[in-house]
C-alpha cells in the first residue's frame, strides 16, 4: 500500500510541475507584453500552488482513512484469530480429557479381566535320577 501512495504522490508532483512548466511556456510564447505575461505566470503559479496544496490535503486525508480502515481490519482479524485459538485450545483439552478417560477405562477393564482369570499352578515335573548299578561283589 505504501508503494502505491508513493507512486501516486510522485504522479501528483510530476503532474503539477508539468502543468506549471506548460503554462509558463505557453505564456512566454503568447503575444503579450512582458508585464502581462509575468502577471499571468504569477497568477497561474498561485492557482497551481493552491490546487497542489488542496490535492495534497485530499491525498493525506485519504491515506489517513485507509490507515484507520487497515487498523480496524487488523484489530478485527486479531480478535477473530484469538477467539479461534481459544476454541481450538478448548477442543484440544476436551479431546485429551476424553482420551485419558478412555485409557483409564481400558486399563481398569484389563485389570478386571486379569483378576477374573483363574490362576493355574503347574506342579513341577519330578525328574528321577537313574540308579547306578552296584558293583558286583567278588
Amino acid at each position: 500500500m505504501s508503494n502505491q501512495e508513493s507512486d501516486f504522490g510522485s504522479f501528483l508532483i510530476g503532474f503539477f510541475v508539468g502543468a506549471l512548466l506548460g503554462a509558463a511556456a505557453g505564456m512566454l510564447f503568447a503575444p503579450q507584453s512582458g508585464e502581462e505575461t509575468r502577471e499571468q505566470i504569477h497568477q497561474k503559479s498561485l492557482e497551481l500552488s493552491e490546487q497542489a496544496t488542496h490535492k495534497a490535503e485530499e491525498a493525506r486525508e485519504k491515506a489517513e482513512n485507509l490507515l484507520t480502515e487497515a487498523r480496524q481490519k487488523f484489530d478485527e482479524a486479531t480478535k477473530e484469530l484469538q477467539t479461534r485459538a481459544k476454541e481450538l485450545q478448548e477442543q484440544a483439552k476436551t479431546l485429551v480429557e476424553e482420551k485419558q478417560s478412555q485409557l483409564k477405562e481400558m486399563t481398569h477393564k484389563e485389570e478386571l479381566e486379569a483378576a477374573a482369570e483363574p490362576i493355574v499352578v503347574e506342579e513341577p515335573a519330578v525328574v528321577e535320577e537313574p540308579v547306578a548299578a552296584e558293583p558286583a561283589a567278588a
